[in-house]
């Protein structure tokens, strides 16, 4: 595997940020971007770490989604 990618949603209920992987059972939040992708790296290793869930992916990708509201 040469990447892994994590679905981002703004958490309006709470703030900050929820990030869910694709493919794969690792989800993870934080208060700020960085804090974010600090909190995706360590999950993706605590992930892949044991090497019983395959290949340590080389690029994690944040794809970041955002609702918006249009009246009409």
């Amino acid at each position: 595997m040469t990447e892994i990618i994590f679905e981002v949603q703004e958490d309006e209920a709470e703030g900050g940020y929820v990030a869910t992987a694709l493919g794969h059972s690792i989800v993870t939040e934080a208060d700020t971007l960085e804090e974010l992708r600090h909190m995706v790296r360590d999950a993706v290793q605590c992930h892949f770490g044991d090497g019983v869930s395959g290949e340590m992916p080389k690029i994690i990708r944040l794809h970041f989604v955002r609702d918006e509201v249009v009246a009409t």
